[in-house]
C-alpha cells in the first residue's frame, strides 16, 4: 500500500498543527453519518509564484455547502481564503492541492448532530494527475456504471458533501474491478450525469456538450472554466439532456475537475471513441486551461490567485 505524500503542517480552526496531530475521535458524527462538506482545490507554480486557482468560487462552494448542511464554522471567505495560502508557504511547496473540510465532531451519539461541535480543517500536499501517469495525454478508458446517481431532492448533489461520495466509491470500484480507469453515472432518467468525481463533455459536429444542471450533478467549477474557454475560442457550448448512446456517438468525451484536470476518455464500454485518443477540441480547451493555471497565458477571468508573503502576513493577493 502507497503511503499518503504527508507535509509537516494542517490548519486547524484557525491554527497550526503538526500533520501527525490531525486526528479525530472515533465517535465523531463524521465517521458514523458522513456529516463533512469539502473542496478539492489546485495550486499551480506560475512564474510570478505559488497561485491558487479559482480560489474565492471554491470557498463560495465551501460555504454554501456548509449552509445546506446547516454548518457554521464561524469564519469568513477571506479567512479561509488567506489560510490556504498561508498553509501553502508554511509547508515550503510551490504547487499542491488543497483540502479544505468542515464536518461535525464529538458530541451527537445519533443522527440529530446539533450538539457535534463544526470544525474546520484544511490540509494541502503535492498530488500529480489524478486519473494516473500518462492520463493527460493518452486518455482513461471509461464504462457506463450500473449504479445511478442519487435522484434530486434525495441527496443534494450541488453540495459537495462527504456522504455523497459513498456513490461515487462505488462507481469507482466497480470501473476499476472491470478493467476500466473510471465510471460514468447515469441519473435516475437513465440519461448521462458524471463520472465518479468528474463531470463530463462530449464533443459531436464541432459542438461542445454537457449535461444540464439537473439535481443530480455537482456544477463544477472546472466545469464552468471549459465552458467560459471554449466560449472564449468560439466554440458552441450546449447543455442539455445526453442520452447514454450519445457518449459511443461522440467525436470526442473527456472528464473535467479540479483533481481530473481535462483527461480525455478514449473508449466508454469498450467503444473506441474518435480515434481512441484525446481529440483536436479536447487538447485545444486542456492547453488553454492549463496554460492560464500555470501562468503561461494572461488571466483575462482573474482566475488566479497569488500566494505571497508580505513580512509579518502571508497573504493571498
Amino acid at each position: 500500500m502507497a503511503s499518503f505524500p504527508k507535509t509537516d503542517w494542517i490548519w486547524r480552526d484557525g491554527e497550526f498543527i503538526p500533520w501527525e496531530q490531525a486526528t479525530i475521535h472515533v465517535m465523531s458524527h463524521v465517521v458514523h453519518y458522513g456529516s463533512s462538506v469539502f473542496e478539492g482545490i489546485r495550486c499551480y507554480n506560475t512564474p510570478e509564484g505559488p497561485s491558487i486557482f479559482r480560489l474565492k468560487e471554491h470557498v463560495r462552494r465551501l460555504q454554501d455547502s456548509a449552509k445546506v448542511y446547516r454548518m457554521d464554522a464561524g469564519f469568513s471567505a477571506e479567512q479561509i481564503g488567506n489560510a490556504c495560502g498561508e498553509l501553502i508557504l508554511k509547508n515550503g511547496l510551490e504547487e499542491c492541492y488543497l483540502r479544505p473540510i468542515i464536518f461535525r465532531g464529538l458530541g451527537a451519539a445519533g443522527l440529530n448532530p446539533n450538539s457535534s461541535p463544526v470544525q474546520l480543517y484544511i490540509v494541502c500536499w503535492p498530488w500529480g494527475t489524478y486519473l494516473g501517469e500518462g492520463a493527460l495525454e493518452q486518455g482513461v478508458d471509461a464504462c457506463v456504471s450500473s449504479w445511478y446517481r442519487p435522484a434530486p431532492n434525495t441527496h443534494p448533489a450541488m453540495a459537495k458533501a462527504g456522504g455523497n461520495y459513498s456513490n461515487s466509491q462505488l462507481i469507482k470500484m466497480e470501473a476499476l474491478t472491470n478493467g476500466y480507469q473510471e465510471g460514468i453515472a447515469l441519473s435516475p432518467s437513465g440519461n448521462v450525469s458524471e463520472g465518479s468525481g468528474q463531470n463530463i463533455f462530449l464533443v459531436r459536429n464541432g459542438t461542445l456538450i454537457t449535461p444540464a444542471t439537473d439535481g443530480t450533478l455537482l456544477e463544477g467549477i472546472t466545469r464552468d472554466c471549459i465552458m467560459r474557454v471554449a466560449r472564449d475560442l468560439g466554440i458552441p457550448v450546449s447543455e442539455q439532456p445526453v442520452p447514454r448512446e450519445m457518449l459511443y456517438m461522440a467525436d470526442e468525451v473527456f472528464f473535467t475537475g479540479t483533481a481530473a484536470e481535462v483527461t480525455p476518455v478514449r473508449s466508454v464500454d469498450r467503444i473506441v471513441i474518435g480515434e481512441g485518443k484525446a481529440g483536436p477540441m479536447t487538447k485545444q480547451l486542456q492547453e488553454r486551461l492549463l496554460g492560464i493555471a500555470l501562468g503561461k497565458l494572461p488571466d483575462a477571468h482573474g482566475w488566479r490567485t497569488l500566494v505571497r508573503s508580505t513580512g509579518k502576513d502571508t497573504l493571498v493577493a
